[in-house]
């Protein structure tokens, strides 16, 4: 399973029990797929960047869960029916181990690198003066 976070403006002019009906709707989405809710954070009203549908305000909120990637397809095809969401957004979140061993793996590779010769450089004095320094700097 993965993990995804999706973040939605609802119309400010909603009432909040609209509001808080909405957000339960899209929670329940996650747990009807056989998802896990992970965190829910509700920003409440602020100030769009530019007017969406002449609003200059909106109600923001972000979930974040895991699940299967029919769960981000049904809340989207949710928000695209209701008039009262202005705008929303999933992105798909990487695995933190994952992104830590590639990173770990390109400094291996830098290191061991350092040392050869590249067909540019060939046998001038610049690319041997070149790797010393790198040497002497380790």
């Amino acid at each position: 399973m993965r993990i995804y976070e999706t973040g939605f403006v609802l119309a400010p002019s909603l009432s909040e029990e609209d509001t808080e009906n909405i957000i339960a709707q899209m929670a329940e989405i996650v747990t009807q797929r056989e998802g896990r809710l992970i965190k829910q954070e509700r920003w409440g009203k602020r100030k769009l960047a530019y007017p969406i549908k002449r609003f200059n305000e909106g109600f923001y909120v972000f979930f974040q869960y895991e699940g299967k990637a029919d769960i981000p397809l049904e809340m989207e095809r949710r928000f695209k029916q209701a008039d009262a969401v202005l705008r929303y957004l999933t992105l798909k979140k990487e695995i933190q181990a994952a992104g830590r061993q590639k990173k770990k793996a390109s400094g291996e590779r830098g290191a061991a690198g350092a040392g050869e010769v590249s067909k540019e450089e060939g046998s001038s004095g610049e690319g041997l003066a070149a790797r010393e320094s790198l040497r002497e700097v380790k």
